[in-house]
């Protein structure tokens, strides 16, 4: 190469401070460069493919164009740290401190109570942060865009958006503005309105203690940059990586013979694309040419005839662009340019559109593009350029194909882009359709054009293109030219979907699955077109006197609904619960809404996650080899080629050892044999992470294939394949009562798995200390004292050698138990074996692929009722998916057929379940713990007897809820009085019956749109069923200055566990909370801890921390007597004087629980939860789209101990549920492979997902005797009530089929993804769309529930 083999100097700020990196890498992304180098971690890795947020910083550089500094967020995992030459990089840490100073923008997020676990804060700090800088006073919109690329798992968003709009301009509590009422009044009767009661509150937080916004105090410019940037430097930049050398030419005319030279090298400017087939699909390119410093790359110029655009501005820069000539020109002129704005609305999230530029997006050519099949039939022309000069090719089938003919040369670049303006008597649309609004890869997208012969309604030209059905956009050339001449009719509807079909044909096995759907979408979307165009022409006939001869087809006004896409709106809510009486002391925290206590340091980045520790002195670095076969022999390992690898210090196989490798048939490491794809084989142990996962990619492992190979619960059955005995519960005479009842209905429920999808994956760092076979564990788990004896039996060494730390959990569900105890063990035979502390950080498709999470269900009920709706027998049968191994199944079994009845008193019951041992990853324990699937289950029956009997579903709700005190199926005593406030609270406080109508009238009007409402009871058990998992211990030091330090037994997961201990003890204390401090949880401080779980921690943990501070109070009583007018260090100093011991420990010995699965009875759990929810949606019978309007929650928290907190937790399970219910969606391929490994392919919630309205009221005046102050664990119960957006879904979808005379169709499948919608919904398009026959063809994924 004629380049020095020397790297040039490069050149960076971070945070003010200059960088110079005299060997950069290109392979090294600023985050890697962030953390590892400059030791920032607040900068967090959570999905490495920019996907998440998480690792949002803002870059800052200097516009050539414009002569301004722009600033905008990225993600710093895919940003090579090469490209940031002259650039300035501002992180959370850069941002404020809490040794410093804080910015508002920190102190906001916190207060309002926007971060739980806070991993993903440090990112949504970022995002709102840069917002301000480009807009001091934003826009409630630019709010929701600047957030929009950005995953929150624990708070359901509301506060976070809550915090945001504090800084922004039309920033208003109320929805109903100008109408002369208020959302806080509402109410079908006003006696239950609490809103102007004193004793209740909404404030959760108090706006006038923020300190304002100064957008004077911000970091400058580097003023060396900015002489950078204006006296730029135009020498070629080369920069030398191990494997890669990055060049970055200062001039067009560098950068055109560097193209010729390296023809192959691809041009980079966001990495947005090649970042993540190079992580995840082994991409490779030696050499990279970066284009950045080229001014003519990024010109804009303006002409009558359109817009050239150039290759090198970013979606961002686009989006202005077009969105300023929107403004500028006549509307007709503009239609191309709009349908564009439309799709780089939704197109990613804020953060990617600021990386990746207009000629990357066009060139990647990527089959889900959203913008290529606009350009396509826009007309548009690409302009290339090469030494060999200039030349234009059209963008259209033959380019996006990649024919050779129609690309570019190898020497060529693409170096603008020239959309052409759109003519009077011509139209472009847009449409996609994506699993979610926002930031989701569209399942199939279209852009279409149609153009007029003048004053007529006949075709003089017809463009249409699709994204998503193909590898590559497809043009429907052929159709179009065959309708050209033709009317726009419905005649010409009909043959162009015919044609359509025909033409844009994709097979039964094509990659992405959704087949029929797919197909449905391309004529569902020719119809839209269809409308909107007859539309617009109505329009113009206003306009010009047309001849009467051309009577346009009249659109009856119930389908002009269809022409409408949901907008993106704002959520707004209210968050009501009871003040704290007046007589309580100010210095008492219980009960007030006091603010998570890291929530400071999350917002800053300085709350340090297990990854976040310094790296310790000869630490070497573990990645696991994981098995790529379902069910197989492995014949054999061959590990030599890894081993000669730089930097490959060693690989753990199972013989390494040295105690139990886990139990009999569910091994740490496999042996002989795996039974799923992931299942963890050996592990290779290099000095730094990067080499580790080079060398995975080197062993071999050899298999001999096993049969039988068991995906799906119905194959499970078919082999009588199970892990465990049959659960059963009975109660009457089920098969008499069958005989006298009026009616009976059976059905079937499938409801798909989850992933937990914590923000912060798995991770351990296991220290070796130098004697006695000690070992230091800091682990990210709920379960240390799990970890602790796991390795104590895998290493062969006593319990009490081994000391297990979490300081706190970036999200865990119930999946950082037992995964988190075999990643430990693993990890801890690397330590022993190398002598070096060994760091074990999973990537999040690892996570995803290893670690199984909540168990897919099938159900299988018969009802028998009378005509009034009454339900006197139900008959339940429960399969799950259990996996591989037996891990928590049997439990979630149990818990599953205990809580089937939920809130309905039925006198002939029988339910029974079973666990399906399959080839799968073995799924575990997950929020909720089996309730969430099988109550669905009891909640569909109750909607299909409904139907059955004409009747509403709250009807048949309310009829068969119990109403007095009672006996469950399981002869548990209860009393349903508060479940019972709570459904009426519910319906009044969403004014349901006003709204039904409202629902109602809405559906006879629409015929495309449909409304859909619900609302649902919950009785929710907390606590697990065994007296011996509710002990709990803490541990409490008073320190001789009167500071205390409290530990205990639960684990900081983000549910503000730390925070409620210290309200305890300061109530308990009678001291503030500022004189207390928790350190970390640790097993040598507090032994033989139980799994914060099961939604109890808080209430065992808190009698704990209750109990050791009245030892000591009781120690403190006779010198209090002594002297009641000292101070608490008065007294701490004469204790310490009189020898009274300052230091004690509590103890809980937990709640009597325990169940008789022989006898069918028992007091399993100690209390319930009881709430209601009610939900109403719209949804688009064309798309399968769907809208939350509004969400009501009341939820029964007794006597809340930090309403704020225990609000988050209602909102955040309830938001993480109704992704369970929507969009949640796992694909597994036939031969068991897990499709769905990151936020690509796996869409959680987005903040556009949470409901336009969402209303939290915790219940007033309800006491629970048996718990720490009357309060009730929140955790879990919420995740329930996400199902009433499915039924609300399901109700709409009802009236959709009955209003097209289809029958009632009683399976139930969960998700209620948009796909399950469309098809549900069938119309005209799903019956003329071609079905294939399964048994031709093998499909690309296999459901498994």
């Amino acid at each position: 190469m004629p380049y020095p083999s020397r790297s040039d100097e490069l050149v960076f700020f971070v945070n003010g401070r200059k960088v110079i990196e005299r060997n950069a890498d290109p392979e090294v992304t600023l985050l890697t460069f962030l953390r590892k180098n400059l030791c920032l971690t607040g900068t967090k890795y959570a999905c490495g493919r920019g996907g998440c947020g998480a690792c949002t910083v803002m870059v800052s550089k200097h516009d050539p164009m414009s002569k301004k500094i722009r600033h905008f967020s990225i993600t710093a995992c895919l940003v090579p740290i090469c490209s940031l030459y002259g650039a300035a990089v501002t992180t959370v840490e850069g941002v404020g401190s809490i040794k410093t100073k804080l910015h508002p923008v920190q102190e906001r997020i916190a207060k309002s109570h926007g971060t739980q676990c806070g991993f993903c804060t440090p990112g949504m700090v970022m995002s709102i942060y840069t917002l301000l800088r480009n807009h001091p006073q934003p826009s409630e919109d630019q709010l929701m865009e600047a957030l929009e690329g950005n995953l929150c798992r624990c708070t359901g968003y509301r506060p976070i958006l809550e915090s945001g709009r504090t800084f922004c301009v039309e920033s208003n509590g109320c929805q109903q503005k100008g109408t002369g009422k208020c959302c806080l009044d509402q109410g079908e009767d006003d006696s239950f309105s609490h809103g102007k009661n004193s004793d209740i509150s909404m404030e959760l937080f108090m706006k006038d203690e923020f300190q304002p916004l100064d957008p004077t105090q911000e970091l400058i410019f580097p003023p060396e940059l900015l002489r950078m940037a204006e006296n730029p430097d135009k020498r070629t930049l080369t920069f030398h990586g191990e494997r890669v050398t990055w060049i970055f030419p200062g001039t067009l005319k560098d950068l055109l013979e560097l193209k010729v030279k390296h023809p192959e090298a691809p041009l980079i400017l966001g990495n947005t694309s090649l970042g993540p087939a190079m992580k995840s699909q082994g991409h490779f390119h030696p050499i990279l040419l970066y284009p950045m410093r080229i001014s003519e790359l990024s010109m804009v110029s303006k002409t009558s005839e359109g817009l050239t655009i150039g290759a090198g501005c970013s979606l961002a820069q686009v989006k202005d662009i077009l969105a300023e000539r929107v403004s500028e020109l006549p509307e007709e002129k503009t239609q191309t340019y709009r349908a564009l704005l439309k799709h780089l609305k939704s197109l990613a999230g804020q953060q990617i559109r600021n990386m990746a530029s207009l000629g990357g997006h066009i060139i990647s050519r990527h089959y889900y593009s959203d913008l290529n099949p606009i350009l396509a039939v826009g007309n548009t022309t690409l302009n290339l350029i090469s030494e060999e000069g200039t030349r234009q090719i059209p963008l259209n089938e033959h380019f996006l194909a990649g024919l050779a003919s129609a690309d570019l040369k190898p020497e060529e670049i693409l170096e603008s882009v020239y959309i052409p303006h759109s003519q009077k008597w011509e139209f472009v649309s847009a449409f996609r359709q994506a699993q979610c609004q926002q930031n989701a890869l569209a399942d199939v997208n279209a852009g279409m054009r149609v153009l007029f012969k003048e004053g007529t309604d006949t075709i003089e030209d017809l463009s249409i293109a699709y994204g998503g059905v193909g590898v590559a956009t497809i043009r429907a050339h052929k159709s179009c030219q065959q309708l050209l001449g033709r009317r726009w009719n419905e005649l010409m509807l009909d043959e162009a979907c015919r044609l359509l079909l025909e033409e844009v044909s994709l097979p039964g096995s094509a990659p992405g699955g959704r087949v029929e759907f797919k197909r449905t979408l391309v004529v569902s979307f020719l119809f839209k077109f269809y409308l909107e165009v007859l539309q617009e022409l109505k329009k113009l006939v206003k306009l010009f006197s047309v001849p009467d001869c051309l009577r346009y087809p009249e659109i009856s006004d119930r389908f002009l609904s269809a022409l409408e896409d949901f907008p993106v709106t704002v959520p707004q809510g209210v968050q009501r619960f009871q003040n704290v009486d007046s007589r309580q002391p100010l210095q008492d925290p219980v009960g007030r809404p006091i603010m998570h206590l890291s929530g400071l340091k999350h917002a800053t980045g300085e709350a340090i996650f297990c990854d976040d520790i310094p790296r310790v002195d000869k630490e070497l670095f573990m990645a696991l080899v994981t098995s790529t076969r379902a069910h197989a022999k492995i014949t054999s390992i061959d590990l030599s080629e890894a081993l000669e690898l730089p930097g490959v210090v060693d690989v753990i196989k199972a013989e390494d050892i040295p105690g139990t490798n886990g139990a009999e048939d569910d091994k740490l490491l496999a042996v002989d044999e795996v039974l799923c794809v992931g299942q963890i084989i050996c592990a290779v142990v290099a000095e730094t992470g990067v080499q580790a996962k080079r060398a995975i990619e080197k062993i071999k492992v050899n298999y001999e294939d096993l049969e039988p190979v068991i995906f799906t619960i119905e194959d499970a059955i078919k082999h009588n394949s199970f892990l465990c005995p049959e659960k059963k519960l009975e109660q009457g005479n089920i098969e008499e009562t069958f005989e006298k009842v009026d009616q009976i209905v059976e059905g079937e429920v499938h409801v798909g798995g989850q992933e937990h999808f914590y923000m912060e994956t798995q991770r351990v760092l296991v220290i070796p200390k130098t004697e006695d076979k000690e070992l230091d564990i800091y682990v990210s788990t709920q379960d240390p004292a799990h970890v602790q004896k796991t390795v104590s039996s895998t290493l062969n060494i006593p319990i009490n050698r081994i000391t297990c730390h979490v300081k706190r959990v970036g999200g865990g569900f119930g999946g950082k138990v037992g995964k988190a105890a075999v990643l430990g063990a693993i990890a801890a035979v690397g330590a022993i074996k190398t002598g070096h502390p060994i760091r074990l950080v999973l990537d999040r498709e690892d996570d995803m692929l290893i670690t199984g999470g909540r168990h897919p269900l099938f159900g299988k009920y018969k009802v028998g009722f009378m005509n009034n709706g009454r339900i006197k027998a139900l008959d339940i049968e429960c399969f799950i998916n259990g996996g591989c191994t037996l891990d928590d199944s049997e439990q979630v079994l149990e818990f599953l057929i205990l809580k089937l009845e939920n809130a309905y008193k039925i006198q002939n019951l029988r339910f029974r379940g079973r666990a399906c041992m399959t080839n799968l990853p073995s799924n575990t324990a997950f929020r909720g713990f089996g309730f969430p699937q099988g109550t669905l289950v009891t909640e569909a029956c109750i909607t299909a007897v409904a139907a059955k009997c004409g009747l509403l579903p709250e009807k048949i709700r309310e009829k068969n809820m119990y109403k007095t005190v009672d006996k469950t199926i399981y002869k548990q005593a209860f009393n349903p009085e508060t479940l019972i406030r709570c459904w009426n609270e519910c319906l009044d406080k969403s004014s349901f019956h006003i709204r039904r109508i409202q629902v109602e009238e809405f559906n006879k009007k629409n015929y495309w749109k449909k409304k859909g409402i619900a609302i649902i009871p919950m009785k929710f058990s907390v606590g697990f069923a065994a007296t011996s998992y509710h002990q709990a211990a803490a541990l409490i030091h008073i320190y001789t200055d009167g500071s205390v330090l409290v530990t205990h037994g639960g684990n900081e997961l983000g549910q503000g566990i730390h925070t409620k201990m210290l309200q305890v003890a300061s109530r308990e204390l009678k001291i503030p909370m500022s004189y207390m401090h928790i350190c970390e949880t640790s097993t040598a401080t507090v032994p033989n801890t139980i799994a914060t779980a099961a939604s109890i921690g808080s209430d065992v943990n808190g009698r704990a921390v209750q109990n050791a501070c009245q030892i000591l109070l009781k120690r403190l009583e006779p010198i209090i007597k002594k002297n009641p007018e000292g101070t608490w260090e008065d007294w701490i100093e004469a204790a310490f004087k009189q020898r009274i011991s300052l230091s004690a420990t509590g103890y809980f010995r937990g709640y009597k629980a325990f169940m008789d699965w022989e006898k069918g009875e028992g007091d399993p759990f100690p209390y319930y939860v009881y709430g209601a929810a009610c939900s109403e949606v719209e949804i688009d019978c064309l798309t399968g789209a769907h809208k939350k309007i509004r969400t009501d929650i009341v939820m029964d928290a007794c006597c809340s101990l930090n309403p704020a907190i225990d609000i988050g937790q209602i909102e955040g399970s309830f938001i993480q549920g109704m992704g369970l219910y929507t969009t949640e969606e796992l694909k597994y391929s036939p031969e068991g492979v897990l499709y769905s490994r990151g936020p690509d392919e796996y869409k959680i919630p987005t903040i556009t997902d949470v409901p336009v309205e969402f209303n939290v009221s915790l219940l007033s005046s309800s006491h629970s005797p048996l718990t720490i102050y009357s309060s009730k664990g929140l955790g879990e119960s919420g995740m329930f009530l996400g199902s009433s957006v499915f039924f609300a879904i399901s109700d709409a979808v009802a009236t959709a089929r009955r209003e097209r005379d289809l029958a009632e169709d009683f399976t139930v499948k969960s998700p209620a993804t948009p796909e399950w919608v469309r098809m549900a919904c069938a119309d005209r398009f799903t019956e003329m769309i071609p079905r294939d026959d399964p048994k031709t063809f093998k499909p690309w994924s296999i459901p498994i529930a």
